[in-house]
């Protein structure tokens, strides 16, 4: 089968197990780039980063990433040139991300989904294979240029103000 990577903050620790567990029953390798430890403080867009990084570099082929609401963690993911990730709290956006829009990284909100919701979301998202049907890769196709076009180092971009 599939070589997927799994990471998770603080927050989607309590349902990495889970995923790992499911994605394994369907006859997975599982790459966990942690956390390995909940009680420890840490932040979503390292394990983003992480999780990136090795589909980027050919260490896995897709992606699970879990933070408390997969908002943060879908954000910090979309940063990374090819990397096509969605936070899917229901069953058909999770095989249809995959199957309309080649969606790799899976990205789940442990605060949102209950554990049995989530294991079937990991379970079709797993299952799912990209159409290649011609009116989903041309679509494919202009996000692939949209993002060659825009997704570089941005030095003028800055972060928005935290002052009121």
């Amino acid at each position: 089968m599939t070589l997927i990577a799994i990471a998770a903050d603080h927050a989607g620790f309590p349902l990495k197990a889970l995923a790992v567990q499911e994605l394994e029953h369907l006859g997975h390798e599982v790459l966990d780039l942690g956390a390995f430890d909940a009680s420890q403080p840490d932040d979503y867009p390292d394990f983003a980063e992480l999780l990136a990084n090795a589909i980027i570099n050919g260490e896995a082929a897709r992606g699970v990433l879990i933070c408390g609401s997969g908002v943060g963690a879908s954000i910090a993911a979309n940063k990374f040139p090819g990397i096509r990730a969605a936070i899917c709290h229901d069953t058909y956006s999770a095989h249809q991300g995959v199957e309309h829009d080649n969606m790799n990284v899976l990205c789940l909100g442990s605060r949102v989904v209950g554990t049995e919701l989530a294991a079937e979301i990991v379970r079709v998202w797993a299952q799912a294979v990209f159409s290649n049907e011609e009116r989903h890769v041309r679509r494919l196709n202009k996000v692939l240029a949209i993002e060659r076009r825009n997704l570089r180092d941005k030095s003028s971009v800055s972060a928005p103000s935290t002052q009121r």
